[in-house]
């Protein structure tokens, strides 16, 4: 399958005493007795890039800043629209405990965005440009009024200061918080990590999910269970999304699913479904116990965040394989070709 791709005569040119592009060992097959005359080779073939390079770079994003600020975005942006619900309904408790951690969710995303960033200028920087094509650009203008309208809604929450101003703090908040909890996957999904960019049309539906389960289990945690049925109800809906679209991006993109289950990402995303379907389990089973609400929710948040990491280490090791980049190219460009031939004929 990789055999001949850096190859002279497929187009990718060795400068003299380079590192070889590709290396090959014969093996002298043992078998047989002497004088049989039969001698079989088997080649070895070690597939790298061009001069040992990597052809995708790996971002510059670092861990853990940037899988905290995925997995706290998700829980604060649920957490908005889960006070909001509480709000409508009564529910008193449930609706400060979501404020409050919409709030504080929030402001602990951008300190967790700006320690990723180096410098919180360069977090202002990025609010002098609106582009709609840029999905970096659109979620900058989500997540800053969001935090803006979630920070003070908390803020007047513990106060106990302007009702009213509570009000429509935590609706303006609850407008930004779905897109919030999704617009990270996108985000992800348009560069050109290959395992990510394969589950594009995926990966907001696992944000999204993962995001409800943590606002969910969060609430869980810290609210009485006779107010709690919303956020019971919606840990266990995103749980479902959760685990059945994380399913499909291991397993629906052939090789670039391959990272999603091996090494470091592959223990990150074993343990957080893991962690999602036994914390969504015992939601069902004992979530009206106060034992089972907080055991549960504690569950669901962890395996939200491990899902973070799981993804986002396996982009990451998406990146520094040639494999990943060269054998879907060569596969599309096979499709390709076989349809044009079918359409000449």
């Amino acid at each position: 399958m990789t055999g001949g791709i850096t190859s002279p005569d497929h187009g990718w040119r060795q400068a003299d005493h380079g590192p070889a592009t590709q290396r090959t060992t014969k093996r002298r097959r043992r078998g047989g007795g002497r004088g049989r005359g039969e001698v079989a080779m088997v080649d070895d073939v070690e597939f790298t890039s061009y001069y040992g390079r990597q052809i995708v770079k790996t971002p510059v994003w670092k861990s853990p800043d940037v899988p905290l600020y995925l997995f706290l975005g998700g829980a604060a942006g649920s957490s908005s629209i889960l006070a909001a619900i509480a709000d409508l309904t009564d529910r008193p408790t449930l609706t400060r405990v979501g404020r409050i951690t919409a709030g504080g969710g929030a402001i602990l995303s951008v300190v967790a965005l700006v320690h990723d960033l180096g410098r919180p200028e360069r977090f202002l920087h990025m609010l002098r440009v609106f582009k709609v094509t840029s999905p970096l650009s659109v979620g900058t203008y989500i997540l800053s009024p969001f935090s803006a309208a979630a920070g003070a809604t908390a803020a007047v929450e513990i106060l106990g200061w302007f009702p009213r101003l509570k009000r429509f703090g935590g609706v303006v908040s609850a407008l930004f918080g779905g897109p919030l909890a999704t617009y990270t996957g996108v985000l992800l999904a348009n560069t050109a990590v290959p395992s990510w960019h394969a589950a594009h049309t995926q990966l907001p539906f696992v944000f999204g999910g993962s995001g409800m389960a943590a606002g969910g289990g969060i609430s869980m945690i810290f609210t009485p269970v006779d107010e709690a049925g919303p956020a019971r109800k919606m840990a266990v809906a995103g749980a479902a999304i959760e685990l059945a679209v994380v399913h499909k991006v291991e397993n629906d993109h052939g090789i670039l699913s391959e990272p999603y289950h091996e090494g470091r990402p592959g223990k990150f995303m074993r343990a957080a479904k893991a962690c999602t379907a036994a914390g969504a389990g015992l939601t069902v089973l004992a979530g009206r116990r106060r034992w089972g609400a907080v055991a549960s929710g504690t569950l669901l948040a962890a395996g939200s965040l491990l899902t973070r990491f799981g993804v986002f280490e396996a982009g990451i090791a998406s990146t520094k394989d040639p494999k990943y980049v060269v054998i879907p190219q060569r596969e599309r460009m096979a499709a390709a070709n076989g349809q044009a031939r079918s359409v000449t004929r």
